[in-house]
């Protein structure tokens, strides 16, 4: 009469968990990098889901009328996606003395987030709507128009001069 399991039979037993425990884990991890991105207040956010270091620095960039983009790391390019905006958008750089400025620099739409999570600061104005990427750690904004997001600049500054 046999009361005990052979070492074999343990060994197949640790296999199958092992074997189970790693498609868990990795149907849980990946779908980071393969979720769809369809809003500006989810693009910092979605491109830190690129970085594997702490100094890698991702980029979008949209070139010829944003028509594709590419997701970068660090200048080489991971990922092609389809924007989820057309070539209307604008990007506008934000100065206290001067005001709102026109980003110029050749592409449809580029944004980068470095190795610390602190994006490029622009404020994208796309339908209508104004997205404020200025802040270094929270998500960005989303505001119904350009002077609503001015005004709100405005009271932020008058808030810390006080």
């Amino acid at each position: 009469m046999r009361r005990a399991f052979t070492l074999v039979e343990l060994m197949i037993v640790i296999v199958i968990i092992g074997v189970v425990y790693a498609f868990v884990v990795s149907k849980i991890e990946t779908p980071k990098q393969n979720k769809k991105l369809s809003s500006f207040v989810e693009l910092r956010e979605y491109l830190q889901n690129f970085r594997s270091q702490s100094g890698d620095v991702v980029a979008l960039v949209c070139r010829k009328e944003c028509q594709s983009c590419d997701i970068t790391k660090n200048g080489a390019k991971v990922k092609s996606i389809k924007p989820f905006f057309d070539a209307t958008v604008k990007r506008f750089t934000y100065d206290y003395f001067e005001g709102i400025r026109d980003v110029d620099d050749g592409n449809c739409f580029a944004l980068s987030v470095d190795g610390d999570g602190v994006s490029d600061q622009y404020i994208v104005a796309y339908k209508e709507k104004a997205y404020d990427f200025i802040n270094y750690f929270t998500p960005a904004r989303e505001y119904n128009s350009t002077e609503e997001l001015m005004d709100a600049k405005a009271n932020l500054i008058q808030v810390v001069s006080e």
